[in-house]
């Protein structure tokens, strides 16, 4: 490739990188273009349906985050709106979720104070994350998503969903405890009251009586909305019990803040010296969840779109998502993201477009421009019955068996974020999972391990039981394969060089016609090697190079050094370039004096022995690595 073509090849890349990048679109435009009375009536059903879980949800989210529920319920009418807008998937729901509530929950109870409290802070964050979800969005961070190992997902879902159990316990036996506690001091906190007697029964009779409220209907009728029905009754009761006795001995909603309905108003952004001065310590919290909101994001519509056939884009869903937390950030709500439940009883209602999700915050407001008076009334421990529920629906038993027993790997992926999430922070948890998901994968990928070969009697090549075995060998052929990325190139040099600790060996042939990914360490590691073997009077050679490989030794001068004499690129005939190698290494043995014939020993990485049988076997390249293939 010539020089001008190598520039305008990039200008093109570059040309195409901006305009993915700044891509920005509103997909429900075009669905109104084809809109039609049947999908009108199949979004105001799924709309509609979606009421019936958005608001217990919201009402116990309100409870996780030790607010009042007005500014949680105008997440999900403001955010449901907003995201609607710019979601490419017909089902994504935005919303409040308990992923999001535990982590803001931690954080804002540790930064408030008493003349900037809880509510303010969550407001605060939903702004900082809106803009990093936005600004991820619009420069195409998307596609990160597809790095990050599904048993992450896992271990982070299986973490909350026990975190959100743990939490609730307090409220489910009817004793105190401090907000935001961990795992530990919550599940100790509960075994020592239970041990002790120091519990309410009227708590943890609501709440069992909740739970039979829930499996019945459930049984009965399943597609009715259980928690809405449960959480419905218990408040009749208790509305019905405290006109008869006022002082109940029991706490419920509006103990801890009653439900008003009011419609949201715009409040707009204030961001005075006390907000700035706190961002420097949120902005971590604030990118963490902004990866978990990608992740939940796209594991939620790709899942949804493998059942409808919907063609998804990641960047809108997440320009979405920060549109929506900007919005209500605005309109002073708590953040959001993507919420499983309520798309996917979207998607199960038969939800046609976006407009569904609109409806249902619509639908949310009306509901309770109506009847919040009944909401004030629902028990604390039916609400954390509820609660509870949705943590245990977040532990998916046979995703877990998947995780554990795919790879060993996998399963320390897994264990690790899960152990993350229960005793670090849950910000903290989400790098610390990534980080040995990719340790581990850089591992896998950057360990070659080479095995020695030789023909035998019969003329097969065949691996060396032990150096007994070794001819008086001077050339040594070295098949390269894998990635030889960064991570690969110090093991790949000290791996070759321990070969040519073999002072009998006179030249050295580096196989790499299925060597890939080069970079600048691997070449520092060849130009080392070529040094030392140049020292102690040797050779390298490599035969095979593809075009890439080749470009980068050519860029990056190692070809200048090695001599263009020395390296043989990959031909049609995929043993000719290493029968031109062994013919240079002859006349090199030649004019060192070695004589004109020179046994011939071969190395292959472990890793690649059955595949390179297999293809020896079908022959379908012409590499069979028989003897005249490398012969002198």
């Amino acid at each position: 490739m010539s020089a001008s073509d190598g520039i305008k090849t990039t200008l093109i890349d570059a040309a195409d990188l901006r305009t993915r990048m700044f891509k920005v679109r509103v997909p429900f435009v075009a669905e109104l273009k084809n809109y039609s009375w049947g999908k009108l009536r199949a979004d105001l059903v799924a709309g509609a349906t979606l009421t019936l879980v958005s608001i217990p949800q919201a009402v116990g989210f309100s409870l996780i985050l030790g607010v009042s529920p007005m500014p949680v319920i105008a997440a999900v009418v403001i955010g449901g709106v907003v995201g609607a807008l710019f979601f490419s998937s017909r089902h994504h729901v935005f919303g409040p979720t308990s992923s999001i509530s535990l982590i803001i929950a931690a954080t804002v109870a540790a930064h408030a104070t008493p003349d900037f409290g809880v509510l303010p802070l969550a407001i605060l964050m939903a702004l900082l994350i809106g803009l990093i979800q936005l600004v991820a969005g619009i420069l195409n961070f998307g596609e990160v998503t597809k790095f990050i190992s599904r048993s992450v997902v896992v271990g982070y879902s299986t973490g909350i969903g026990l975190l959100l159990i743990s939490s609730q316990l307090h409220n489910l036996l009817g004793y105190e405890a401090l907000a935001g506690q961990s795992f530990a001091a919550n599940l100790w906190q509960a075994l020592h009251h239970v041990a002790t007697g120091q519990i309410s029964l009227w708590a943890a009779g609501l709440g069992a009586l909740t739970w039979m409220i829930f499996e019945v209907v459930r049984r009965v009728r399943g597609t009715w909305p259980e928690a809405l029905i449960g959480l419905a009754v218990l408040a009749l009761v208790a509305k019905v019990y405290t006109s008869i006795i006022p002082d109940a001995p029991f706490l419920m909603i509006k103990d801890e803040g009653a439900l008003h309905a009011l419609i949201p108003s715009f409040m707009g952004l204030h961001l005075g010296p006390h907000e700035w001065n706190l961002l420097p310590s949120l902005i971590s919290t604030a990118i963490a969840i902004g990866i978990l909101g990608m992740l939940e994001a796209a594991s939620i519509t790709k899942s949804l779109a493998a059942k409808s056939g919907q063609k998804i884009e990641p960047n809108q869903e997440l320009i979405g998502m920060g549109a929506a937390n900007i919005a209500c950030s605005m309109f002073g709500a708590v953040p959001g993201s993507s919420s499983f439940a309520r798309s996917a009883v979207n998607y199960q209602c038969g939800g046609a477009t976006q407009l569904s999700s609109m409806f249902s915050s619509v639908i949310v407001l009306l509901v309770l421009l109506s009847i919040t008076p009944v909401f004030n009334f629902i028990p604390l421990a039916a609400l954390a019955a509820q609660l509870i529920r949705v943590g245990m629906r977040m532990i998916n038993p046979q995703q877990i068996r998947v995780a554990c027993r795919s790879t060993r790997s996998d399963a320390i992926v897994f264990i690790v974020t899960l152990g993350a999430c229960l005793f670090l922070k849950l910000d903290t948890a989400i790098y610390v999972g990534i980080g040995v998901a990719l340790a581990l994968f850089l591992q896998k990928t950057s360990t070659p391990s080479l095995v020695e070969y030789g023909f035998n009697d019969q003329g097969q090549l065949a691996e060396l039981s032990g150096p007994a075995q070794r001819g008086n060998s001077q050339i040594s052929i070295i098949h390269v394969e894998g990635e030889l990325f960064f991570g690969a190139a110090d093991l790949f040099q000290e791996e070759v060089r321990r070969q040519a600790e073999d002072q009998n060996i006179r030249v050295f042939i580096l196989r790499m016609k299925n060597a890939r990914h080069l970079d600048a360490s691997t070449v520092m590691a060849l130009e080392n090697l070529h040094d030392y073997l140049k020292a102690t009077g040797r050779h390298l050679l490599i035969s095979g190079s593809n075009a890439d490989v080749t470009r980068v030794l050519q860029r990056s001068g190692l070809l200048e050094q090695l001599g263009a004499e020395n390296v043989f690129p990959a031909e049609i005939n995929l043993t000719m370039s290493t029968k031109r190698a062994l013919l240079r290494a002859s006349h090199l043995l030649q004019q060192d004096g070695i004589g004109q014939k020179a046994a011939v020993r071969i190395f292959y990485e472990r890793k690649r022995e059955t595949a390179a049988s297999l293809e020896s076997v079908k022959g379908e390249n012409g590499d069979h690595d028989k003897p005249g293939d490398y012969q002198i």
